[in-house]
């Protein structure tokens, strides 16, 4: 029988703080209605004081290793999916092994935005299939509130601070991460990107004068590519495996906006009680998205259950992944 990698345990972390819409109300032109109408957001994390994405991602694989009864010198391989390491180098992957102790594995960052979680899971995978690997640890973590501007209204509602885990451990069964498309297109760069802080504009006075140290975001023209890409690649891994919508048990989405969500659901034809949803609480957390609704919703997995992995990002980047969940 040929190696899969499955899903052997999900672990997470959100921040205390809690940043409602009434506060940000008070911060930016905004109000409360219009939030949720437009996001399906009512409320997000943010880690205060002098820690960083590796702090939350740390936090998420104690959790993970705790719940799997799991030692972390046995660990392999850590890759870590994030846009917001704690700084260029080390990765955040290196400081997370660091801190939880994991000193057998190596490890390394994917930058893939809001996709980068399926990205790493896709990647960590083959290492698994391979047999080279036994354990490896997939985290999606980042710290939003660290790139955002407060005072652009059209972003600031958005994005939240958080961090998702998963253990991969290798399988005969049919069962774990069955399939994966992955798209990316460097067109979509000029209408969601961070202009500054890279080679291309070193920080300066100048740079952050100018506020290129923020996300910047062409909603519309983004929620258009995000709407018709995860849909479309969506559709695709179905196709691919023979899948109808009565044969999954759960649409796990990126949760960027729930108009997203939805247009993505009706695509596959998958009623909302099968989708995944916890934006309403985290808001967009780029790279934990899609382990931290596996983390709210894992006591409602059963063994055998189909899930699709969708997510879009900056760049862009789009991609699914077809998962038996096997536990």
């Amino acid at each position: 029988m040929a190696i899969k990698a499955a899903i052997k345990g999900v672990g997470g972390y959100v921040p205390d703080y809690v940043l409602t819409n009434a506060e940000l109300e008070k911060m930016v032109d905004t109000n409360n209605e219009w939030i949720l109408e437009r996001t399906g957001i009512s409320e997000r994390r943010i880690l205060k004081g002098d820690k960083g994405t590796s702090y939350l991602g740390a936090r998420a694989v104690e959790n993970l290793l705790e719940k799997t009864n799991t030692k972390a010198e046995d660990i392999d391989l850590i890759i870590c999916a994030t846009v917001t390491a704690d700084m260029h180098f080390p990765a955040a992957a290196n400081m997370i092994a660091h801190q939880v102790g994991a000193k057998n594995a190596f490890s390394y960052d994917i930058n893939a935005a809001c996709s980068g979680f399926v990205y790493a899971l896709s990647t960590g995978s083959q290492f698994i299939e391979t047999g080279r690997y036994k354990k490896v640890v997939i985290v999606g973590a980042d710290k939003m509130s660290s790139i955002v501007d407060y005072t652009d209204r059209t972003t600031c509602v958005l994005f939240g601070d958080g961090a998702g885990a998963v253990l991969l451990e290798p399988t005969e069964a049919e069962e774990g991460v069955m399939d994966f498309v992955l798209k990316t297109d460097g067109a979509g760069e000029p209408h969601l990107h961070m202009k500054a802080g890279g080679s291309l504009h070193p920080p300066t006075h100048q740079t952050i004068d100018d506020k290129m140290h923020y996300i910047y975001q062409e909603g519309m023209h983004v929620f258009k590519h995000a709407v018709v890409s995860m849909a479309d690649v969506s559709a695709e891994i179905m196709e691919r495996n023979n899948l109808g919508s009565d044969d999954i048990a759960y649409l796990v989405p990126h949760q960027a906006n729930k108009r997203i969500i939805d247009a993505t659901a009706n695509r596959m034809g998958v009623g909302e009680e099968k989708v995944m949803m916890n934006i309403h609480k985290y808001g967009n957390t780029t790279a934990a998205t899609i382990p931290l609704c596996l983390m709210d919703y894992e006591n409602k997995l059963k063994k055998g259950d189909n899930l699709v992995f969708a997510a879009f990002g900056g760049g862009f980047t789009w991609g699914a992944a077809y998962i038996k969940w096997a536990y």
